[in-house]
């Protein structure tokens, strides 16, 4: 299986973080034909700027539309590897439709440490092959309005 990245950092203006979650990047099946099982294998979130002593709430969610953002390319980790089928949105501005209670990977951390999630193999998480089906990294404050930044690692 091909493997590829993504970034927030890959297109688009940063949004600022604020009090309810935020996405930075979605990661998407959005095909009605050679849908794919994307496996998110790592995650690196951390806040660019001047972070204080208090907490950021990172988090995955899984989603049923793409929402509204930027197109970021998910860009191949062995460039012999063809283009991703998955698509990715970076920096919204209109968060997508998050399934209610699904979030997969909750993570209060102090806003000055950078936080990296790497799973157990065959932990990884997975996306359904079903169109617009996805998953949102997400990120919510109640102290901090600068920028976060966010690349996940997938597979397909």
């Amino acid at each position: 299986m091909p493997d590829y990245s993504v970034s927030n950092e890959l297109a688009g203006t940063k949004q600022a973080i604020t009090t309810t979650h935020k996405t930075l990047l979605g990661i998407s099946v959005s095909s009605t034909t050679a849908l794919r099982r994307p496996r998110i294998f790592d995650i690196i979130f951390g806040v660019e700027g001047t972070p204080s002593d208090q907490a950021i709430v990172w988090d995955a969610s899984r989603t049923t539309t793409l929402g509204t953002g930027t197109a970021a390319t998910p860009v191949a980790l062995d460039p012999a590897d063809p283009a991703a089928l998955t698509v990715a949105t970076a920096n919204m501005t209109a968060e997508p439709t998050v399934t209610a209670a699904s979030n997969l990977l909750p993570a209060a951390v102090n806003q000055r440490a950078t936080i990296r999630w790497v799973p157990t193999p065959g932990k990884e998480l997975v996306i359904p092959a079903t169109n617009l089906a996805g998953i949102a990294l997400r990120a919510k404050s109640s102290g901090y309005t600068g920028n976060a930044n966010v690349t996940a690692m997938f597979n397909e």
